[in-house]
């Protein structure tokens, strides 16, 4: 019976520790998205995220390992959340496709410390040598190849015409998205950037249909 008592608060207390220390990851995920959006990778110190979060140096690294795999988490995260939301697997209209679209780019306008990140970072990345070079290879390969498998799926289905180039127009969306992304993030507040993609999607796609029609009108 003793024993019954002793162990149950263990367990209570375990359950506790491991709830704080997910709380402190996140606060930590969400303090670093802030430095690198400021300062980019290499400018950001492990020192003044710690501080920032209210820890030591070390408390942050036993968390994470080092700047690198905490630049590798916060990319890892997003990208989590974003999949699942947006990118869920699953036969799409191309309509549906591009609406997705648009309602990730309003998602992205509405956290602007992670979308200004995600351009610094992608930025950077160009060198081959930085940490999250092949993390946005991979990601601009997935991106282009789940929007191109879309619209092939919208040319056998008859909805998109036969001779669409769908790996050039995958491309071209996804470039289109992050050069609109850039624009805003140098203009917060007077740039509509889900206005203006769904704009510019509206018109491929009546380029694009058999019937020439495009998105449906807004509610």
């Amino acid at each position: 019976m003793d024993r019954k008592q002793d162990t149950k608060p263990r367990r209570t207390v375990a359950r506790g520790g491991y709830a704080v220390g997910d709380e402190r990851r996140a606060r930590i995920l969400d303090v670093a998205v802030g430095h690198f959006a400021q300062w980019g990778f290499h400018a950001s110190s492990l020192a003044r995220i710690a501080k920032d979060v209210g820890i030591t140096q070390g408390g942050l690294l036993h968390h994470f390992r080092s700047k690198e795999d905490l630049l590798v988490s916060v990319l890892r995260h997003s990208d989590e959340q974003d999949v699942a939301r947006f990118f869920s697997p699953g036969p799409r209209t191309a309509v549906e496709a591009f609406e997705a679209l648009i309602d990730l780019a309003r998602y992205n306008a509405a956290r602007p410390g992670r979308t200004k990140m995600f351009n610094v970072l992608a930025a950077e990345a160009g060198e081959t040598g930085h940490p999250a070079h092949d993390y946005f290879v991979r990601r601009y390969r997935l991106v282009v190849d789940q929007v191109a498998d879309t619209l092939r799926a919208a040319v056998a289905r008859g909805e998109l015409a036969a001779d669409t180039d769908c790996e050039g127009t995958a491309s071209e969306i996804a470039a289109v998205m992050d050069g609109l992304q850039l624009q805003w993030a140098l203009a917060l507040g007077t740039y509509d950037m889900p206005g203006r993609l769904r704009t510019y999607l509206d018109r491929l796609l009546r380029a694009l249909t058999v019937d020439g029609s495009g998105l449906p009108a807004r509610a």
